[in-house]
């Protein structure tokens, strides 16, 4: 046996710390009710960035500013213009996530106007290419390269010829485009991933559910059958007594007491049906249902097939161990003994049974790690599912879990009232 055959776990919501990831991520993560069809507020990591950028397109601007009076008949006002035009870049670098692809193209001429706020222009379509597809970082930034060497030509570098005045901008504006497509294909991918993480917890609570619900039809139709032979044989009684009413007195008296206990046994089989689903007619309708007696079969049957199997049966009054009690704490110890073949082959497999009225039937099923290497074998995810359904349907319990080292271990109590 192993933990892959227990319940999955339900799906967690989005519970990491908002405060370090981009706003659009956490937008798709956790999108906020109060604001539907809106941007996401900004986090603090998103206040950081901006701030980083700013400062960036400033330094750079500045940067330039420096060389401006280097130019060879650059009149003062266009200098003073450059300037004014490039400190409202740097300050539009705040609205990039807002309207990335406005701003983005907006920078394109202001870019030819003003060197100074060619900082500005980068940061834009840095933050176009994160927050936009590729077509349109496409078109903006295919304008802004083809832009750069009649700026280079008509505003010349004082510092730099032409050629690498050329190279050295187009390098850095190919460099950010291709930073913020690397950012955006890393946040796809961390989403995608998210996706299927929810995609996958949801099917897993599907089949739990689809789990339980067809350990519910197979005990309802167990139980059905049970009910069904009960009735039967309190029908047949009760007609002896109609056609037989100068029957002796003895024999009158067992009859109503035949009848009296197969209407109390039937009572408690209807008690423990409602509320379970029934289900259409299987190929294994009409067949007898197993009970405790039968636990020695199963033990011999795994025995041949080469499980080593050791039993251990300390049961008060077996004979008396109601049906349904019995039945389950049969299924328990059968889906126990095929899973830990599959799992575990080879191991010895320990199965204890004890209890009595009034203190309940106590069922474990352990083994220990199996010797070597085992060719790990796909759980369905169904089978402790189902027992822990039928171990509470009986009013018990069942408990499942990591056994000595590398082993497992199934723990179940099923209720046994004390005799009348």
């Amino acid at each position: 046996m192993r933990a892959d055959d227990s319940v999955a776990p339900a799906a967690p919501g989005f519970t990491g710390h908002r405060w370090l990831l981009p706003s659009a991520v956490v937008a798709e993560l956790a999108p906020d009710p109060e604001r539907p069809g809106r941007p996401h507020r900004r986090t603090a990591r998103d206040w950081a960035v901006d701030f980083c950028c700013f400062l960036l397109a400033v330094t750079v601007g500045l940067a330039v500013a420096d060389n401006l009076p280097g130019e060879r008949e650059l009149p003062e006002a266009v200098a003073a213009a450059d300037q004014l035009l490039g400190a409202l870049a740097c300050a539009a670098v705040w609205l990039r996530r807002r309207w990335p692809v406005a701003l983005a193209a907006a920078m394109v001429p202001l870019g030819f106007l003003s060197t100074t706020s060619a900082g500005a222009c980068t940061v834009a379509l840095f933050s176009l290419a994160v927050h936009r597809p590729f077509r349109c970082v496409a078109w903006v930034g295919g304008a802004e390269i083809a832009l750069i060497p009649l700026l280079a030509w008509a505003r010349p570098d004082p510092t730099l010829s032409y050629v690498p005045a050329v190279a050295w901008s187009v390098l850095f504006t190919v460099t950010a485009i291709g930073w913020g497509m690397f950012v955006r294909s890393k946040r796809q991918l961390m989403l995608s991933l998210r996706d299927r993480a929810r995609r996958a917890e949801t099917e897993a609570r599907l089949r739990a559910e689809q789990a339980q619900r067809l350990a519910r039809e197979a005990i309802a139709r167990e139980m059905h059958d049970v009910l069904a032979h009960r009735l039967t044989l309190l029908s047949v009684h009760a007609g002896g007594l109609e056609f037989r009413p100068d029957a002796p007195r003895e024999e009158i008296a067992r009859a109503a007491g035949v009848i009296r206990e197969s209407a109390h046994e039937a009572l408690q089989d209807l008690r423990e049906i409602i509320g379970v689903l029934r289900a259409g007619d299987s190929d294994d309708a009409g067949r007898p249902q197993p009970t405790l007696a039968a636990l020695d079969g199963l033990v011999a049957e795994s025995r041949a097939a080469g499980t080593k199997v050791v039993l251990e049966r300390h049961v008060t009054d077996a004979a008396a161990v109601p049906a349904s009690v019995g039945r389950t704490a049969y299924r328990i110890a059968q889906e126990c003994l095929t899973n830990a073949r599959k799992h575990a082959p080879g191991a010895e497999v320990a199965v204890s049974v004890t209890g009595g009225p009034g203190e309940g039937l106590a069922v474990t099923v352990c083994n220990p790690a199996p010797e070597g290497d085992v060719p790990p074998v796909p759980g369905s995810g169904q089978g402790l599912i189902g027992l822990t359904e039928r171990a509470t349907l009986t009013g018990g319990r069942l408990e499942h879990g990591p056994w000595g080292r590398g082993g497992f271990e199934v723990r179940a109590w099923l209720p046994w009232p004390a005799a009348p």
